[in-house]
This record gives structure tokens, C-alpha cells and sequence, in this order.
């Protein structure tokens, strides 16, 4: 059986109805998003005059866009004609098509694409077109209103021109679904398959005697049965099934003509859909259904998998390990897939039982470990070195497990595929990783310029292409030579390494990769490379030292997994949330990783951040919701500018560095600007009279992920902004900026009262009982108002009735999903931050049954970490964004911290132990050492012996003018508290402590 891909060709042009010819562009019109130029010129055209769009991107991400108005009503079928050049980099070529609201877009994307330097006639299709944004619910495309052509900053940003011209439509008949069957026929050494009309495909299955291999072939294409045009020639292949991919292929003949005399015979030819090869993903997902499982990665056989990433603090790659055992080199790179052969058989990853597991419980070098009958295979993978120059190391440790000796080959295949699963579509594609030349050595592979260093010299080398192969496996065969180059971009290579093992004896090998740098390879010395990396990743996740009964260590070690992940996660000093699907960096998730990262010991890393994300701000004083390597993004997401503020006096809180405080001030001072200029643009009469729940809010916008569709006044963008006043107006006292915490004070009043009356008339308005999620919605959203608790500090000042009401039915959904007796699809472990509200209710017991139910959907559990997106059907594949996901687990991070100490603003307290439990006072108890506060770092040890109870709690700590309020569980909380023979007062289970260091007993009640 032989696999190819193929370009399809194209039928040949019918007459359209013509929408502009360009001989006047005074209909167009040019915008572009901040920074960003965007004109329009007429210039000379394919056909008469053509429409110029020119761009420059200034240094920023963004968009410019040539628009005009083109009411349209489609039919069933149609197509968009046009004529495409250009000059520039690689950027997003987008076509837009917006209904009378504007709220509804349809758009076909092209990511990244450098346009032709000529006249290049384009179609868009009918079936090309997807809906892009809005809140209609019918999502079929009837009628829209204008038309737009876009470029958005790709991977090239930079400066250009699109132009386009004779832009025309066409109305194609339906496709009447009736199978692609048709006749096949010969005439000599040629076969012709006629489709009986020209028919859409997307490819086709030829099937030849399995006696006689054809070897090297042509396919051609035909409209007409006279002119042809060859699609592909296919080398190489040894008979049986041939499946070749025609993406977007049109005729009604297609021809199979052998380049050299051959007797084989073509036994059938069956004309696959369009959706057969619609992306070389699923071209592989239409050959892995054919195929045994365990032949493909899990993500092209239907189920879901799961993985971690692999990589060092402040890298600017990482790799990826999968649950299964593949590593991935690089994000988008091949991965590595090990195989066994043993007696006779093939051994993959589904013919075992894998395991997974973290050195220590929670340093990020993972592991999987394959248990088979006859063997166990241990895979380990781990990064090293420096940003500048770091290295990707996989380990292998093959052990018999037998009572008699074995003979076992251990097959390391570099396959073009990614860890990464083709379900996963977001920034990064998953699925194909595309290998066109491979050299395969004795201890080393090289494809594309890539090169895998082996530790030891293999018994038997493989290469091959994806045509010459039965399976596109790297498999044993009459033809392996060293180097291959694959038209299809598909070749795979491997070492195979054949080994005779004693009962309970192991063989090792391990390989090496360039993340970063380009220091020459040495793959010796894997086992103390590991060791030098795990002394190193102690000393940076162990700062803070946290004892706990054996029995909940995994809190601690998760906690601890976390930090890593937030570390591994960033490219250099950019936070992000992930490496893949979401590789930029969010002032929204970088203020809240910051957070977690100072609380840990980390200020440097929190500081970096802040130096490296201010200098993005807008001229206007306006925060990037995200910047990437384009630079900053322009969308409007108006929580940026309060987060911004909170992460600067975040980093003064806890370091008291001066000189980074006045460094950052301008980029304060131009934030408070711009939040007043955008307050005050709904505090408008028009506002207060027609819609007074949306007087001096934010302004509307899709900072909060739920409302993308359309953009609403999300409490989120205010519940920050008020968090942004208050930070910016101590910042000023703290610089000593008198005017400017004046006029800072009173902005934040007179945004906070309108906040607070905006509340009132929602829940006025739309008959509710909770804080909705935005004004004009009335939704429930609990996981967002847990921003107005914390960082927000609101807690005690808002309406205590709606805050009781909006964490009670949280809870009741919560408890309703967790026992089964609500549907649910999927989840955001975002929620993690409720169990931190919780804690600062005084829910001590929810708070940590909570935590239970968020621990069970840790995927894999080992690995202590959590996807964007749980699913309650974990096999079925679905979009679960990154895994991990550094937000979410900075989420986790701040909410566990939360139950040991966290500063209430109410009273200026430092609250310890609101979330300890009794269970875990016995025994040992609990010590916390290193603690992250602002008031320095914090100490103490709460052990429970008997009927007393011990907390104590050492000098050092600056206190807060609150001191420390520390909160005893049932049935402490009602005990007879001393010190040094004196009573303390207990206030609600709460006791007060104003003096360090401190000895205090409490004993239960007789």
C-alpha cells in the first residue's frame, strides 16, 4: 500500500457576476487598529484597474483592513472570484463578511500567507466560508451588508501591500450528495475514471494487485476528457491500497497513467469526499481509521490524549511529553515514539498499560512507564542548560520482566507528527509536523536541520518516505537507505536498537535536541544531566517550605508542580498561559501569575515581567490586553489597565523596591488617564437616562471570554479598574505624588459609587439576587466576581446579601455537578479560584471539597497539572486549549496559599489558617517556612496534641497594622486560647496576634 499527497488542480473558470471591477474605489474605505497605517491606492489590475491595500504594522500586532458596503443574499452554492497579488512578510490574509449589525462576521482565514508577487486568480467557495464571531444563533450565512479585506499580523508583521481585483460571485449548483462513483476503464497501460459530471473530491484509494507492484505512476485530471493536467507523480509505491489526498480537487476524469512499463493492475479506484483531505490532518485521521490501533498517535485515532511540557525556567522553547511516551521536540516539531519488538510482535503504546509519573512528586521532569508482559519501558524526559542555550534529553530504560532471558529491539522512531493532537487548532496546529528531508546515522538523525543525537550507535537504521512504506510507520522493509526526501513532506526515520537481556536486566539509551542555542549536542551522561537538573529545580520550587500529613502532600506537591509550569511556560521574561494555543503574554494572566510568583519567592521573575510588558503601552495610556513577537495587540479589553496597575504596586508590596516603583509610575499615571477617558465616556446623560445601569462603567468589551461574541459592560473590566484606582493612588502616597493621590482618590470614589449603583439597578432591572457578570446580561458568573474578593479587597463592602447569594449558588451548582445531578458538558478550571473565595468566607470545608472534585480532573493525575478546558467525556476529542495551563494553575496556586495566610484589606490582617482543617493538625501538624507576605516572609507551625493546640510563630515578620488573625477550625474554634499563661480573646473562631514572636495554646472546651 502506498500514501501521497497531492495538489488539486482546477477546473477551468465560467462565466460570474461581476461586484467590482476597481474602476472606482471611492466605495472603499481604509482602517486600521492603534499604531497601525492603512491606505488605499488604485493601481493597474489584472483586467483594467485593482484596489491596494498598503500596511505597516509599526512594531505592534493588529489589523488593516479595506471595507466596503456589498449588500449580498446567498444562495445554496456559490463562489467569491478574484484576482490576488502582493508584497511582504507572512501575515493573516482574511476575507470578511459582516450582516447589517456588524455584530455577525463570517470570514474565510489564511494564516500566514505571503501573497503572490503576480496576478493570481483565487475563488472562496461557499463550503470555505465559517462563521467567525457574534451572537446570532442561526449561524448560516443568507445575507450580509459589507465586505472586507483584512491583513492582521501574522508571523512576518511588518509593512506591504494586498491588492485585489475583478472581484465577481457565482452561483454553483448543489451537490446533490449522490455517491463519487463512477467507471473505471483501460487503454493500455492507462486508467481512466469518469465521475459521469464534474464532481468536487478530495482525493481517492487506488487498489492494485498485490503481486505485481506499480512502482511510479501519474494522476491526472480532466474537465473535458480532452485536456489534461497532472495532478501528482507518485514514487515508490509496492502495491496493495494507495491513498492519495486531492485537497479541493475538481473534474469529472481522473487518470492514472504508469511512468514505466509495468503489468501491475488497478483493481478498483474509490473517489474519496472533500473532507478526505481537507488538511493533511485529516488525510492521516482517514488512513488511521484504517489502520490497527496503536499505528497512529491516540489524537488521530479518535480518542483524546493528554501531555505536559517539558522545558527550563525562562526558556524560550519547550518540548512536550505525551501520556503515551512520544516527546516532541519543539513546539509544532516531529516527535520521538518508542516501539518494542519483541517475539515476533510490535509492541506500541496501545499493547501496554502506561503509567505516568514526576521525579520527587513534583519536579517538571515527567515520566511514562510501559508495562507489557514481557518488558518494562521507563521514559523519561527533561530539559537543561540556559535560555541561550538549552537541550531537549529523552531517556529510555528497557528492563525484562521475565523469569528467562529475552531478545527485545528497541525501535526510536522520529515520525512526522506532532505530541500535540490535530484536535487542538488555536495559534499553534496540532497534529502533522511536516519532515521533508531525513538522514538517518548510526547515533544520529537529521531532518529538515534539526539533529537528534543518540547515546549509542544503533543496530539497524531506517528512513523512509510516506509512499514506500505499507504503513506510515517506520517498519522494516527490502529498501531503507540513509537519506530520503519526501514530496509530501511525510518521511519518518529510525534507530533500532537489538539487545539480549538477563532476567531483571535493563539496557539504556537516551538522545539529545537543541531547544535553544547552537552549542554542539552531547547526549552522554543522561543520568547525571537529570540529577544536575533536579537539584536545580529544588532549590528553585522549594523557597517556600510547606509540611503537611502525608495524606494531602499532593496539595503541596501540585502547588509546587504549579510554580514550575508558570517557570517552563514563559519565553524568556513573557508570562504566558501556555506554549502552544496560548503563546503570548496576557497582562490579565501575567498580573495573577505575578501574584502567585511573589507569594513563592520568585519576585525576580515577577519583576521581569513588569519590565519587559509596560514599555507596550499605547501612546494613549492604553494597556495591550496581550503582546506576542508581533507586538502589542490592539483589541480592547478594559480589565488591562487596572491589571497593570495592580502588578506594579503588587511588586512594591512585596519587594519595597523604590527605584522599580518610579520607573513603572508613567506607566501608571497613563493608565489612570486612560480609564478616566473611558469612564467617563458612559457617564453620559444619554447613559443615565436610557441606560443608567451602564452610567460610568468600562465601556463594553470581550476581556471576559464568556462575551466574545459580542461585547458587554463586564463587571470583571470594573471590579479591576476599581482595583486599579485604589493601587494607583497609594502608589502616588507612596512616591510621595500628593496632587496626584488627590485627584487618583477621587476618580476611584466617584467610579466606585457608580460601580456599586450599577450593581443595584441590574439586579433591579433583571430580578435577581446575585452580582450578574455584566450589566446589561444579568448572567451568573461567580467565577468572575471572585476578582472583587480577591485581588479586588471589596469583599466586606459589598451588598453582603447578593455576595452570600452569588457563592451559595455557586456552591448549589457546584455540589449538583460534582454528585451528577446536573448536565454538564465541560468546565473551566479557572473555578479554582473559588476555592480561595471560599476560604475568605470562612467556608473552610467547602473550600477543600471543592479542591477534591478540581484535583479528580487533573489530566494525567500524576503530572499535577489542568487543562483550560475539562471535559466530562475525557476520551472524546475536544479543543481543552493548553495543557498545562499556567492561568489556571497560577489560580490553584494563589487559592491553596489562601488557606494558610493572605492579606484581608479590610482591616489590614494577615489571616493565617482559614483553610487548615482539623485532620490535618495531628500527628506532625502543619509548618509553613518562607511564605511570601508583604510584610515579609512568614513562619509558623499549628500542631494539634491532645486536647491543645500549638501554634507558633517566630520574630521576623514586619506586622500589619491588623497583625495576624488566625482562624481556628472546629473544634478549636470555640477553645480557651493563652499566652504565656495570659488569655486571648477569641472573636468568631478568629484570634488576634499583635506581637512576634508568638507561643499560643488552645485547649478545648470541658
Amino acid at each position: 500500500m502506498g500514501l501521497a499527497l497531492a495538489a488539486a488542480g482546477t477546473a477551468q473558470a465560467q462565466d460570474a457576476r461581476l461586484l467590482d471591477g476597481f474602476e472606482d474605489i471611492s466605495a472603499w474605505k481604509a482602517t486600521a487598529s492603534d499604531s497601525v497605517s492603512a491606505s488605499l491606492r488604485q493601481v493597474d489590475g489584472a483586467k483594467g484597474k485593482a484596489l491596494c491595500l498598503d500596511y505597516d504594522f509599526n512594531g505592534v500586532s493588529g489589523y488593516a483592513v479595506a471595507r466596503r458596503a456589498l449588500p449580498m443574499r446567498y444562495p445554496g452554492n456559490y463562489e467569491f472570484r478574484y484576482y490576488l497579488r502582493g508584497e511582504g512578510p507572512a501575515n493573516n490574509l482574511e476575507i470578511k463578511l459582516a450582516d447589517a449589525s456588524g455584530d455577525n462576521v463570517w470570514w474565510r482565514n489564511q494564516p500566514n500567507t505571503v501573497l503572490p508577487s503576480r496576478w493570481t486568480a483565487s475563488k472562496l467557495k461557499q463550503r470555505q466560508i465559517d462563521f467567525a464571531w457574534g451572537p446570532i444563533a442561526d449561524r448560516t450565512l443568507r445575507a450580509t451588508e459589507s465586505f472586507e479585506l483584512t491583513i492582521s499580523a501574522g508571523k512576518g508583521g511588518g509593512k506591504g501591500s494586498a491588492c485585489i481585483d475583478e472581484l465577481s460571485f457565482r452561483e454553483l449548483p448543489l451537490d446533490d450528495g449522490s455517491p463519487l462513483t463512477g467507471v473505471l476503464s483501460r487503454s493500455g497501460d492507462t486508467w481512466t475514471y469518469d465521475l459521469g459530471r464534474v464532481r468536487e473530491f478530495g482525493g481517492a484509494i487506488l487498489r492494485w494487485s498485490d503481486r505485481k507492484p506499480v512502482a511510479d505512476y501519474a494522476i491526472e485530471l480532466s474537465d473535458d476528457g480532452r485536456s489534461w493536467r497532472t495532478l501528482r507523480e507518485v514514487r515508490g509505491s509496492n502495491g496493495g491500497e494507495d491513498m492519495i489526498a486531492m485537497p479541493d480537487a475538481e473534474a469529472r476524469w481522473l487518470r492514472v497513467r504508469p511512468i514505466d512499463a509495468t503489468s501491475a493492475k488497478l483493481l478498483g479506484i474509490a473517489v474519496q469526499p472533500l473532507a478526505f483531505s481537507a488538511t493533511t490532518n485529516d488525510f492521516i485521521k482517514a488512513i488511521a481509521a484504517r489502520a490497527p490501533r496503536g499505528t497512529f498517535p491516540r489524537g488521530f485515532s479518535g480518542e483524546q490524549p493528554y501531555w505536559t511540557i517539558v522545558g527550563i525556567d525562562g526558556g524560550t522553547e519547550q518540548g512536550l511529553i505525551g501520556e503515551d511516551g512520544a516527546i516532541e521536540l519543539a513546539k509544532g516539531a516531529p516527535s520521538i515514539e518508542p516501539f518494542v519488538l519483541v517475539g515476533g510482535k510490535r509492541v506500541g503504546w496501545a499493547d501496554v498499560q502506561a503509567a505516568q509519573s514526576l521525579q520527587d512528586g513534583y519536579l517538571p521532569i515527567p515520566s511514562v512507564h510501559w508495562t507489557h508482559r514481557d518488558f518494562r519501558l521507563d521514559i523519561t524526559a527533561f530539559a537543561d542548560g540556559e535560555p541561550a542555550d538549552s537541550n531537549l534529553v529523552g531517556r529510555y530504560r528497557l528492563t525484562n520482566t521475565t523469569r528467562a532471558p529475552m531478545e527485545y529491539t528497541l525501535q526510536l522512531a522520529l515520525r512526522p507528527l506532532q505530541v500535540n493532537p490535530p484536535g487542538q487548532f488555536l495559534n499553534t496546529t496540532g497534529g502533522v509536523s511536516p519532515i521533508e528531508a531525513v538522514t538517518a546515522m548510526a547515533n544520529a538523525i537529521d531532518a529538515d536541520g534539526r539533529r537528534i543525537l543518540f547515546s549509542r550507535d544503533a543496530a539497524h537504521i531506517q528512513v523512509s518516505t510516506f509512499t514506500s512504506r505499507e504503513t506510515p510507520l517506520v517498519a522494516p522493509s527490502w529498501h531503507s537507505p540513509p537519506w530520503v526526501r519526501d514530496p509530501d513532506k511525510l518521511a519518518s526515520a529510525a534507530l533500532e536498537y537489538t539487545v539480549k537481556l538477563a532476567p531483571g536486566e535493563s539496557f539504556d539509551v537516551a538522545w539529545t535536541s537543541k531547544l535553544s542555542g547552537t552549542a554542539p549536542l552531547d547526549a552522554s551522561r543522561a543520568e547525571d544531566r537529570q540529577r544536575a537538573v533536579a537539584a536545580t529545580w529544588r532549590d528553585k520550587l522549594d523557597r517556600v517550605r510547606i509540611k503537611v500529613p502525608p495524606q494531602v502532600q499532593r496539595v503541596v506537591d501540585t502547588l509546587r508542580t504549579s510554580l514550575a509550569h508558570m517557570l517552563v511556560s514563559r519565553t524568556g521574561p513573557r508570562l504566558q498561559p501556555g506554549t502552544r494555543s496560548y503563546a503570548r503574554a496576557w497582562i490579565r494572566d501575567g498580573a495573577m501569575i505575578n501574584e502567585g510568583l511573589l507569594r513563592m519567592g520568585r519576585e525576580d521573575v515577577a519583576e521581569d515581567f513588569l519590565r519587559w510588558y509596560a514599555p507596550y503601552q499605547f501612546p494613549s495610556g492604553k494597556v495591550p490586553c496581550c503582546v506576542d513577537d508581533r507586538g502589542s495587540d490592539p483589541v480592547p479589553e478594559n480589565d488591562s489597565q487596572g491589571e497593570l496597575i495592580y502588578a506594579i504596586a503588587e511588586q512594591y508590596r512585596y519587594t519595597r523596591d523604590r527605584a522599580l516603583l518610579e520607573a513603572m509610575w508613567p506607566h501608571v499615571a497613563g493608565a489612570v488617564k486612560y480609564m478616566d477617558e473611558l469612564r467617563l465616556s458612559e457617564r453620559t446623560e444619554e447613559n443615565r437616562a436610557n441606560n443608567p445601569a451602564f452610567y460610568g462603567l468600562m465601556p463594553a468589551s470581550i476581556s471576559h471570554e464568556g462575551y466574545s461574541a459580542k461585547p458587554m459592560h463586564s463587571y470583571w473590566d470594573d471590579f479591576w479598574a476599581l482595583r486599579g484606582y485604589k493601587d494607583a493612588v497609594e502608589i502616588a502616597q507612596w512616591l510621595g505624588k500628593a496632587d496626584d493621590a488627590k485627584r487618583f482618590a477621587a476618580s476611584r470614589d466617584q467610579f466606585r459609587a457608580d460601580l456599586y449603583a450599577s450593581i443595584d439597578i441590574a439586579t433591579k432591572q433583571k430580578g435577581i439576587d446575585f452580582i450578574p457578570g455584566a450589566a446589561e446580561l444579568g448572567d451568573f458568573d461567580a467565577t468572575s466576581t471572585t476578582i472583587m474578593l480577591a485581588p479586588g479587597g471589596e469583599q466586606d463592602a459589598l451588598p453582603q446579601g447578593l455576595l452570600h447569594n452569588t457563592f451559595e449558588r455557586y456552591w448549589r451548582e457546584f455540589v449538583q455537578r460534582r454528585d451528577g445531578t446536573r448536565e454538564w458538558k465541560d468546565y473551566t478550571p479557572y473555578e479554582l479560584r473559588t476555592v480561595g473565595s471560599f476560604v475568605r468566607l470562612g467556608w473552610r470545608e467547602r473550600a477543600h471539597e471543592a479542591l477534591a472534585f478540581f484535583f479528580k480532573d487533573r489530566q494525567p493525575p500524576a503530572w499535577n497539572q489542568w487543562a483550560e478546558v475539562v471535559s466530562r467525556t475525557p476520551r472524546t476529542p475536544f479543543f481543552l486549549g493548553d495543557l498545562p495551563h499556567a492561568w489556571v494553575e497560577s489560580d490553584y496556586v494563589r487559592s491553596v496559599l489562601d488557606m494558610f495566610a493572605y492579606t484581608r484589606e479590610s482591616d489590614d490582617a494577615l489571616v493565617v489558617a482559614t483553610g487548615i482543617p482539623a485532620d490535618w493538625l495531628q500527628g506532625e501538624g502543619v509548618a509553613i517556612e518562607g511564605l511570601r507576605t508583604p510584610q515579609g516572609a512568614l513562619a509558623y507551625t499549628l500542631k494539634a496534641e491532645g486536647d491543645v493546640l500549638r501554634f507558633d510563630a517566630p520574630a521576623g515578620l514586619r506586622l500589619p497594622k491588623g497583625g495576624l488573625a488566625l482562624s481556628l477550625p472546629k473544634p478549636w474554634a470555640t477553645g480557651n486560647a493563652s499566652s504565656a499563661g495570659r488569655a486571648m480573646p477569641l472573636h468568631d473562631g478568629e484570634l488576634r496576634i499583635t506581637t512576634l514572636p508568638a507561643r499560643i495554646e488552645i485547649r478545648l472546651p470541658r
